[in-house]
């Protein structure tokens, strides 16, 4: 597994992540287990949000790292509508309940909502200086957003990319590389749709001895900035995602993704689902 620098820590560069995840009971101890043999494989970035299934998803997160939190990099996400100066507080201690620790590692701002940027920043910083959260960033914003943040504290930036959706490309990766920024690479794999039928991938994964999903998490993951977070819960996409760490794309691969999903070439409405 290779590894990313995020607000001066190594993480590695393929995670886990848990959308969808909480939502049926009958599928918690399945989602559990997933997300514990993803730890043992080395993806120990974990990210989930309050957002997901309601607290749900933290829940099985909690249950997962029970006993286990110190090999776990802890991401979560604060919903827009709860990011003013005391929302935020009341909304991490109940993610913080519901996680089952003390400490969020990363705590990110969900999208922009109705809260100024520098009321949100503020209470994140009162939760970082009380010992509750170690690191803040945010997710969904695009280079604007960015520059109107303006602060240095803020550890990454959760975004929308995989093969299909190229946009950030043009200006959010290259603004937020030149400031060191990390950028975490939300639906990876495209949400396993029509992405990983292409046939570029099929015969780029072939000539690997791979996956077509290893191929675009690769893909996705080949500066040493970004961060794939993708979801799975059987134990075989689980061990094939981590294995995918270790996938090395050739010149050749990279130039035959980009004729079948071209790079783009003017600014983009920045994606998101």
């Amino acid at each position: 597994m290779r590894y990313v620098k995020l607000a001066g820590e190594s993480v590695p560069a393929i995670g886990q992540g848990t959308w969808y995840m909480g939502e049926d009971p009958g599928r918690r101890a399945a989602e559990v287990a997933a997300l514990q043999q993803g730890i043992e494989h080395g993806m120990g970035l974990i990210d989930t949000a309050e957002m997901y299934a309601e607290g749900g998803a933290e829940r099985v997160v909690g249950q997962a790292i029970a006993g286990r939190r110190d090999q776990v990099f802890l991401v979560s996400k604060v919903y827009p509508h709860n990011a003013s100066e005391h929302g935020v507080a009341q909304a991490c201690e109940r993610s913080l309940e519901r996680l089952g620790t003390e400490v969020i590692d990363l705590y990110l701002l969900h999208w922009r909502g109705q809260y100024p940027l520098e009321e949100t920043v503020e209470a994140f910083e009162r939760l970082r200086e009380s010992g509750k959260i170690r690191h803040w960033g945010v997710s969904n914003f695009d280079v604007d957003d960015l520059r109107e943040l303006h602060n240095p504290a803020c550890a990454a930036n959760q975004v929308l990319y995989n093969p299909t959706q190229r946009g950030i490309e043009f200006d959010l990766l290259p603004w937020s590389r030149q400031r060191r920024l990390p950028t975490m690479a939300y639906c990876p794999l495209a949400q396993a749709g029509q992405l990983l039928r292409h046939p570029v991938l099929g015969e780029i994964a072939e000539r690997h001895g791979a996956t077509p999903a290893q191929v675009s998490l690769a893909w996705v993951t080949r500066e040493d900035d970004v961060i794939a977070i993708p979801k799975a819960v059987s134990p075989e996409h689980v061990r094939l995602n981590a294995a995918a760490g270790a996938l090395r794309l050739t010149a050749e691969d990279l130039r035959a993704i980009d004729r079948a999903f071209p790079a783009p070439t003017r600014k983009q409405h920045l994606a998101m689902v």
